[in-house]
């Protein structure tokens, strides 16, 4: 126990802080440092393959000077071994590409579930503000119509399942009742509210 509050006190003393946690990078940060390393590799293979092409030549050249090959013979040396080292350099690069496309692939793959659960999330908080406001919004319109004032026939009537626009048909008139038929075809178009509408227009 006296040597567990030593070493406590000689913490403390020494002023020494706890580690603050790591932030594990997201995934998009993740890709855009792939993007780079793999353009800063092509550019060090470009740039590789140009010094030596100046290298080669410096070296054929002087070996032309001093006549141990001919001028024609050392251009086609120059060219054949840089057509060689550039089909190298592509081939890495291909192979680099296809293993960053499969990492890619492999986050995409860890990251899906989490954004099917987002989204599952954002459906339901959606759904439960539009049921819960959908009971307010039908009493407005019945005031409404009653006291003659101008707006449509069914507030926020785009973003109301088929249930709840065929609850509201009832205390429709006959004109309301066009006017929202016209409105459905013209966006979503269900069959079931649409015959809904035809019945109630007989």
């Amino acid at each position: 126990m006296a040597k567990a509050k030593a070493k406590t006190k000689a913490k403390k003393a020494s002023g020494a802080k706890p580690k603050a946690k790591q932030r594990k990078p997201s995934a998009s940060s993740a890709a855009a440092r792939t993007d780079k390393s793999v353009q800063a590799y092509r550019d060090a293979l470009d740039r590789s393959v140009t010094l030596s092409r100046e290298r080669l030549q410096e070296v054929f050249d002087d070996a032309v000077e001093r006549g141990r090959m001919t001028r024609d013979d050392a251009n086609e040396l120059v060219s054949s071994l840089i057509s060689r080292s550039r089909q190298a350099s592509d081939d890495l690069m291909k192979d680099l590409e296809k293993l960053i496309d499969q990492a890619r692939k492999e986050v995409e793959t860890r990251v899906a579930p989490a954004r099917k659960r987002a989204e599952a999330a954002g459906r339901k908080v959606a759904k439960t503000a539009r049921d819960t406001a959908d009971p307010a919004l039908a009493r407005a319109d019945r005031l409404r119509r009653r006291a003659g004032a101008p707006g449509e026939p069914i507030t926020a009537y785009d973003s109301l399942t088929a249930a709840q626009v065929k609850a509201r048909l009832g205390d429709l008139t006959k004109a309301d009742l066009r006017k929202v038929r016209t409105q459905e075809k013209n966006g979503k178009a269900r069959k079931s509210v649409l015959a809904d509408i035809d019945k109630k227009l007989k």
